[in-house]
């Protein structure tokens, strides 16, 4: 599946009106805020959609996932979107995450908890905003996606220690730069050492970098301890491929069409996360050129002025010198 479809679910008391755009979509938030009701509708429309009050209007079919059967009923849904409720227990497994991985489906989760075995964006972790008996998804970060407060922060992050998710190109980008400008850059060798490192680093001025299409798990925990410190920020892009190929490095209007619409592009079935659908467009772009692109080791054709100015441009509010 692909695109963007949007879902209107309502009764007499009650309507739900959003849209969905990546495989993976959480929606969050505390009791009695409507979560469970909108499965609870979906539920009983795919159920009974000629006897329920309930109405559903979708261009794709709406399924529920649930108990402990969750795998036969997975294997006989293609091509839906699917919703699955607080307190199945599945969604937290790495047997869940096998199973989805390589389906055509659009995946709805609601969850109060981080699922570390998803790889799911920050910029869809949804809650549900309500004005009367109506309600849609409202974006929890919206302002933390590319960087740390583009919307809310005025003045210019210049960090001491550069701290990378890997130590793949983007990191070797990175390191490049700081040590051009005597900064520290260093490897969290994984996303999940990410608030480990920040902790260590209490005292310093650290700038976080890492892949936004995946760090929806991490999201919770590291914000939390950000709130409580003001010399630390967040850079979280789709990927750094993705940073290489929005700062107009070479001309390719297929390049700038896919970037202004990414969920026309991606297929949930090939590609279980954006971040690796743009490394993939990265490699194909540049395969024979001199601008060849490895995800493991980078071409030090990246390292030349007129491409790290490119990207930091890119990078706004952030100097690394």
């Amino acid at each position: 599946m692909r695109g963007v479809h949007r879902v209107v679910v309502s009764s007499k008391r009650l309507r739900y009106d959003f849209q969905i755009r990546r495989n993976i979509t959480i929606v969050r938030g505390d009791s009695a805020t409507g979560k469970t009701t909108l499965v609870d509708m979906i539920w009983e429309y795919t159920n009974n959609p000629s006897g329920s009050p309930v109405e559903l209007v979708c261009d794709k079919t709406c399924s529920v996932l649930t108990g402990t059967l969750w795998k036969e009923q997975l294997s006989g849904i293609r091509d839906s979107i699917v919703f699955i409720d607080e307190g199945n227990e599945f969604v937290r497994s790495a047997d869940f995450a096998k199973e989805i991985q390589g389906t055509d489906n659009y995946y709805v989760i609601v969850s109060r908890e981080a699922l570390p075995a998803l790889p799911y964006s920050v910029e869809e972790i949804y809650g549900i905003r309500t004005s009367g008996k109506y309600g849609t998804l409202k974006q929890s970060y919206h302002e933390f996606y590319r960087i740390y407060g583009t919307d809310a922060v005025k003045t210019e992050v210049k960090p001491e220690t550069v701290i990378t998710e890997d130590r793949n190109s983007g990191y070797q980008f990175f390191q490049s730069i700081c040590s051009e400008h005597d900064l520290e850059c260093c490897s969290a060798d994984g996303k999940s050492n990410i608030f480990r490192l920040l902790k260590e680093r209490k005292e310093e001025r650290v700038l976080v970098i890492a892949d936004g299409a995946a760090f929806g798990p991490e999201m919770d925990r590291v914000l939390q301890l950000l709130t409580e410190r003001e010399n630390s920020a967040l850079y979280l892009p789709e990927s750094f491929e993705w940073l290489i190929l929005s700062s107009d490095i070479w001309t390719d209007n297929e390049i700038r069409e896919i970037l202004s619409t990414p969920y026309d592009y991606i297929e949930s079935k090939d590609f279980f996360s954006w971040e690796r659908y743009f490394t993939a467009l990265l490699i194909e772009k540049t395969k024979g050129s001199y601008l060849a692109y490895s995800k493991k080791k980078l071409n030090t054709r990246y390292l030349n002025d007129k491409i790290k100015a490119a990207v930091l441009l890119k990078m706004e509010k952030i100097v690394l010198s």
